[in-house]
C-alpha cells in the first residue's frame, strides 16, 4: 500500500494497515496526539484498515475537523450519561455544531438547569472509564430489529429513511448509537467539556411533531481552551447590544413592531454620525448619492429576477388594483436610475450610492435584536463600468472598505464566494466574473478563502468578515460582480466605436446594514463608544445649585464647538452623579464646584484614563476636537 502525506512524501505499508498504526510508525507521541484521519479527503476513524494508494492526513484535536470529531464524541458521552440517569429516555439525534454539540431527547420528565451538573458528573465517570469507541455495521433489517427491541422510535424512523445495505453503529461501554462517525478512539480522550443549556426542539424541526428536550454543550481539547471560550461567552453577555441598547437608551425592539427597530434620540446621534462619515468618504471617492422608492411594481421584480429567486423573503401590497412589492434590495431601483439616460464610455465608471431602506421577511424565530431584523438600511452602491475597468473599480472598493474598518479598529478576513446551485447566467459569464475578482484580490496580495457555491444568484462576490474585540467574526462588507442585471434591464453605453455595449456592474456595501453595524459596534466597544462616536461626549456635574449658572455657560461654549454635552442638575451627591455618568459610558465628566468657578477651570474625569485633574476649558475642547478629527 502506498501512502501519500500532505508534504507529498510517500511511504509504503502492508494492505490493511490502520491510520493509527501509520501514526505509531512515525512516532509514539504522534500516535497519542491524533484522533482521526483524512483518507482521500474522507474523515475516518483511526482504526479503519487502508489499502491501495491513499492520501493521508492525520487529524489532531486542534484541527477544525478534529474539533468536530471531539464534539461529536462528547454528544455520545452525554447521551450515555442521560440514559444512565433516565433509563426510559428515547434518543433522537446528537450532532456536532459550531462551538459545540447538542443531543435531542424524549425524556420522561422535564429537565431543569440544575440537572446539567448531575449529567456532567455522570459524563465524567464515563470519561474516567476510558471506554474504547468501536465502530461496527449491521444490515438495515437487523438495525430495525435492534431499535424495535429497544423501543427507540426515533432511531427506527431514521433507519427507515436510509438506503438498503449495511448501517454503521458506534459502541462505548453499554451505550450503542446509530452514527456515521468518526469518533475519538476512546472516551478518555475527551478532556474538557461543559453543558450549557436546555431548550425545546421539535422532532425533525416540524412543529406538528413531538417536542423534545435539547441539551447544548461544548467541548475543547484542553481546559484552558474551554475556559477561554466560557470567558468570551460571559464577556459577550455583558456586551449584548440588546441589553446595552436599552441601558444607554439608544434603540429598542418593541412588541408592536417585531423585527422593526426603534431608534431613540441618542441612537439617532450615533446613526447620523455613521451616515455623515459614510457620505463624506463616498464624496471623496467620486460617488453620487441617490434615493429610490421603497415600493415598486411587480413587473420590476420579475425583470430583476427577484420574483423567481427571492419571493419568499418579500412583502407585497396592492395600489390602485396593481400588484407592488416592498423592496428587499436597492439594486433594481439603481438600474432604473442608470437607464434614464444614454451613456457614453467616457461617462464610465458611474458610482451611485444609496442609503436605502429595505424590508425582508424573516421568520420570528430568526429575529435577533438589530443583528437580524425585518427592515434595515443598506449602504448600497452600484458601479457601472466597461469590462476593462473591472479590476480598478474592485480595487477601489477594497481600498474603501479597508479604510472604513481601520477607523473602527477591526481586523478582517476575506472570502471569495462562487456560483450557487440556483443562479442566473452562463458558465462563461460566471468564470469571467470570478476570475476578475480573484485578479483584484491577488493584485493587493490579499489572503482569501474560497467559499464554494455561496455567491449571489446573479454573480460571485467578495465578503469581508470583521473580527471584534473578543474575537468573534461578523460578515459585513461585500463586493458582488454582476453581468446579469445589466442584461435583464437592457442597460447600455456607447463605446468608442459608436456602437452600444453592455456595462458590467458592481453591487457593494461597506457597513452591510446600518442597524447591524451599530449592533456590532455596540458589542465591539461594550457600549463605551470612542469620543467621536459617543452620543454624549461630555457630562457636566455641578456639586451644588450655586454652580448652575457657570455650568450653563460651559454648556453653551461646548455646544458652540459642536461638542455633544449633557447636564446633570439633580440635587444629588457628586459621587452618585459620577457613578451614573460612568454607567452611561460617557467619555468625559466635568465636575464643577466652588473652586472651579473661582479659577475658571473644570475638574476632568476621563472614562478611559480616570481623574485628569483640573484644566482650562479651552484645553479640554482642543483635546476632544482632536479626538473627533482623528476618529478616536
Amino acid at each position: 500500500m502506498k501512502v501519500i502525506f500532505p508534504d507529498n512524501s510517500v511511504r509504503e505499508y502492508s494492505d490493511g494497515t490502520t491510520a493509527l498504526e501509520i501514526a505509531k510508525s512515525i512516532s509514539e507521541r504522534l500516535a497519542k496526539e491524533v484522533i482521526a484521519a483524512k483518507v482521500n479527503e474522507e474523515l475516518v476513524d483511526l482504526n479503519k484498515k487502508l489499502d491501495g494508494e491513499v492520501s493521508l492526513r492525520l487529524i489532531k484535536t486542534d484541527d477544525p475537523e478534529g474539533l468536530e470529531v471531539l464534539r461529536h464524541t462528547a454528544a455520545h458521552v452525554m447521551a450515555q450519561a442521560v440514559l444512565r440517569l433516565y433509563p426510559d429516555t428515547k434518543l433522537a439525534i446528537g450532532p456536532a455544531i459550531d462551538n459545540g454539540f447538542y443531543y435531542d431527547f424524549d425524556l420522561p420528565e422535564s429537565l431543569k438547569p440544575e440537572d446539567l451538573e448531575k449529567i456532567e458528573a455522570e459524563m465524567a465517570k464515563i470519561i474516567a472509564a476510558d471506554f474504547p469507541v468501536e465502530r461496527y455495521e449491521m444490515p438495515k433489517q437487523e438495525a430495525l430489529d435492534y431499535f424495535r427491541s429497544k423501543g427507540e422510535k426515533y432511531k427506527i424512523e431514521l433507519v427507515e429513511g436510509l438506503e438498503d445495505g449495511n448501517i454503521s453503529f458506534y459502541k462505548q461501554g453499554e451505550f450503542t448509537d446509530l452514527c456515521r462517525g468518526p469518533h475519538l478512539p476512546s472516551t478518555g480522550r475527551l478532556k474538557a467539556f461543559k453543558l450549557m443549556s436546555i431548550a425545546g426542539a421539535y422532532w425533525r424541526g416540524d412543529s406538528s411533531r413531538e417536542m423534545l428536550q435539547r441539551i447544548y454543550g461544548t467541548a475543547f481539547p484542553s481546559k484552558k481552551a474551554l475556559d477561554e471560550y466560557l470567558f468570551k461567552l460571559e464577556e459577550a453577555k455583558k456586551r449584548d447590544h440588546r441589553k446595552l441598547g436599552r441601558e444607554l437608551d439608544l434603540y429598542d425592539l418593541l412588541d408592536e413592531g417585531p423585527g422593526f427597530p426603534f431608534f431613540m434620540p441618542k441612537g439617532m446621534v450615533l446613526r447620523n454620525i455613521l451616515e455623515d462619515y459614510w457620505r463624506q468618504e463616498h464624496r471623496k471617492r467620486g460617488y453620487q448619492e441617490i434615493k429610490t422608492p421603497i415600493i415598486l411594481n411587480e413587473e420590476l421584480w420579475h425583470r430583476s429576477g427577484h420574483w423567481d429567486h427571492y419571493q419568499e423573503n418579500m412583502y407585497f401590497t396592492k395600489i390602485d388594483e396593481g400588484n407592488f412589492a416592498v423592496k428587499p434590495m436597492n439594486c433594481p431601483g439603481g438600474m432604473l436610475v442608470y437607464k434614464r439616460k444614454l451613456h457614453s464610455y467616457k461617462d464610465l465608471p458611474q458610482r451611485m450610492a444609496e442609503l436605502g431602506l429595505v424590508h425582508r421577511h424573516e421568520l420570528s424565530g430568526a429575529l435577533h435584536g438589530l443583528m437580524r431584523v425585518r427592515c434595515f438600511t443598506q449602504d448600497d452602491a452600484h458601479i457601472f463600468m466597461t469590462p476593462d475597468q473591472i479590476k480598478d473599480e474592485v480595487l477601489g472598493v477594497i481600498e474603501l472598505i479597508d479604510d472604513f474598518y481601520k477607523v473602527f479598529g477591526f481586523n478582517y478576513h476575506v472570502e471569495l464566494s462562487t456560483r450557487p446551485e440556483k443562479s442566473m447566467g452562463t458558465e462563461e459569464q460566471w468564470e469571467t466574473a470570478t476570475k476578475a475578482l480573484q485578479e483584484a484580490l491577488n493584485a493587493r496580495n490579499m489572503d482569501y478563502r474560497i467559499n464554494e457555491g455561496d455567491g449571489a444568484f446573479y454573480g460571485p462576490k467578495i465578503d469581508f468578515h470583521l473580527e471584534d474585540s473578543i474575537g468573534r467574526t461578523w460578515q459585513c462588507g461585500t463586493i458582488q460582480l454582476d453581468f446579469q442585471m445589466p442584461e435583464r434591464f437592457d442597460l447600455t453605453y456607447v463605446g468608442s466605436d459608436g456602437e452600444k455595449h453592455r456595462p458590467v456592474m458592481i453591487h457593494r456595501v461597506v457597513f452591510g446594514s446600518i442597524e447591524r453595524f451599530i449592533a456590532i459596534l455596540t458589542e465591539h466597544y461594550a457600549g463605551a463608544f470612542p469620543t467621536w462616536l459617543a452620543p454624549v461626549q461630555v457630562k457636566l456635574l455641578p456639586i451644588s445649585e450655586a454652580q448652575h449658572p457657570r455650568v450653563l455657560e460651559i454648556e453653551k461654549q461646548l455646544e458652540d464647538q459642536g461638542i455633544r454635552v449633557e447636564l446633570d442638575l439633580r440635587n444629588e451627591k457628586i459621587g452618585y452623579k459620577i457613578r451614573e455618568a460612568q454607567l452611561q459610558k460617557i467619555p468625559y465628566m466635568l465636575v464643577i464646584g466652588e473652586r472651579e468657578v473661582e479659577t475658571g477651570t473644570v475638574a476632568v474625569r476621563s472614562r478611559k484614563d480616570g481623574d485628569l485633574g483640573t484644566m482650562q476649558l479651552n484645553e479640554l475642547i482642543e483635546r476632544i476636537l482632536n479626538q473627533v478629527k482623528a476618529h478616536q
